[in-house]
């Protein structure tokens, strides 16, 4: 058994795991562990307290994919759910469809009793009107305003010091069964309607219980043209390692040479248990728990830079 994640899943992962440990499934501990990320308001980088678009709106994008079947759930653009992450999961489960954007996510969730919640915080709104005054270390501050506007100019990502805009968990249960799951406020200021890699299946996110699972932070627009988390399992599926799947699928980014160049980072987690984790950031981790950890355990990222070339 285990459960790892991306940084800021720290305050999900000891609730997975107690899942795990109880006999339960790598699905519903996934989806606890990231739930308790979308309730956090001091991460302003998922659900509750996430940074809104340029428009002052919070939008949402979350996925989830079983790896025992491949089934798959994801939603984009929602508004006023603080738990994506649970609405995806009903869209693999009870629709014959993937994915559900908008209106339609948030009539599916109505429907399903979700409540309508205000996800912008004093907090969150405050840093979203010091962005549109320039004031804040953004990419997009002194843009903002005119993005309201114009067409929102794209520009790399500034590197952080923590994983930057989704959480990832990827889990193992007793049966050997893996799920992973990703959620995100996606890009702060933002273009209204943009969506990202976390709801993207393949993209921000992949599973399949024969190889392993894959999921993405960072600029979701480089793990789109990559499909960056398809492209980690494909490698595991051809014998490689964790650390030679995610190596060969970080430089593969190499070939992206435009403005979508950006901070990516990836986790990884096969079926016998081995993980890995990457960044294109210097000194950063990915967190975790096995079944004989008494804490949250960290290990740290390959670095892996990606060139800058085209800028």
């Amino acid at each position: 058994m285990l459960i790892i994640g991306s940084s800021n899943a720290r305050v999900g992962i000891p609730l997975g795991m107690a899942i795990l440990r109880r006999g339960g499934s790598a699905l519903d501990a996934v989806e606890a562990a990231i739930r308790a990320v979308e309730s956090n308001p001091d991460d302003h980088t998922v659900g509750l307290g996430g940074l809104p678009n340029v428009l002052g709106v919070v939008e949402l994008d979350a996925s989830i994919m079983n790896g025992a079947t491949r089934a798959a759930g994801a939603v984009a653009g929602v508004r006023g759910i603080e738990h994506p992450i649970s609405l995806a999961r009903r869209v693999m489960q009870d629709l014959p469809h993937v994915l559900l954007v908008g209106e339609g996510a948030e009539r599916f969730a109505e429907e399903c009793g979700f409540e309508q919640t205000e996800l912008l915080t004093p907090e969150a709104r405050d840093i979203y009107l010091r962005g549109l005054r320039g004031e804040e270390n953004t990419p997009y501050a002194g843009l903002a305003a005119r993005a309201m506007v114009h067409r929102l100019a794209m520009q790399p990502e500034r590197a952080s010091g923590k994983d930057a805009g989704t959480v990832n968990v990827l889990a193992l249960d007793q049966d050997g069964n893996i799920c992973a799951g990703v959620s995100t406020s996606g890009f702060a200021w933002k273009y209204p309607g943009r969506v990202g890699d976390s709801a993207v299946i393949g993209a921000g996110n992949y599973c399949d219980g024969r190889y392993g699972a894959a999921a993405c932070t960072g600029r979701g627009e480089m793990a789109i043209r990559g499909a960056t988390a398809r492209t980690i399992v494909l490698g595991l599926a051809q014998g490689l390692s964790p650390e030679e799947a995610g190596g060969r699928a970080m430089a593969d980014l190499d070939l992206i040479p435009d403005n979508y160049f950006s901070t990516m980072n990836c986790v990884i987690l096969a079926p016998d248990g081995r993980h890995a984790g990457f960044s294109t950031v210097e000194n950063q981790i990915y967190v975790g728990m096995d079944e004989h950890s008494r804490e949250v355990e960290s290990w740290p990222r390959t670095y892996m830079p990606v060139s800058a070339r085209g800028q």
